[in-house]
């Protein structure tokens, strides 16, 4: 039987991809939320391993904005305009490092994300 390959990619290339996804946001707004979550939603049912980076992704996009909106009301005492920029590297960061480790096979969990979906270890 032939190996899934969503949108025509190898499947760790895909992964890759739904990780960097986040990151469109800076170019096209709302993209960066919208993109990754149409990725997982159309081939989550076709992989386990899509199901699971897509989780991952998903937990950490909503934990962002929680986190985000608590910086935007500790911007009225300065605290959120520094909250924002360590918020804005550490999305960066971790989104480099989901990729990288996803282009090589394995599912890395985003450190400080909260568990909406629940991601079996395997």
């Amino acid at each position: 039987m032939e190996e899934f390959k969503p949108w025509g990619l190898e499947k760790n290339t895909y992964l890759m991809l739904m990780h960097l996804s986040q990151l469109a946001g800076f170019c096209v707004p709302g993209a960066g939320f919208v993109l990754p979550i149409v990725m997982w939603a159309v081939n989550k049912d076709h992989s386990e391993e899509i199901d699971k980076h897509g989780k991952v992704i998903l937990n950490w996009m909503i934990s962002a904005l929680i986190y985000s909106v608590i910086l935007f009301i500790l911007v009225f005492v300065i605290v959120g305009i520094f909250g924002f920029f360590i918020l804005l590297l550490l999305d960066i960061i971790f989104v480099l490092i989901g990729a990288v480790n996803a282009s090589e096979g394995k599912l890395w969990k985003y450190p400080l994300s909260i568990q909406f979906f629940r991601v079996e270890n395997t």
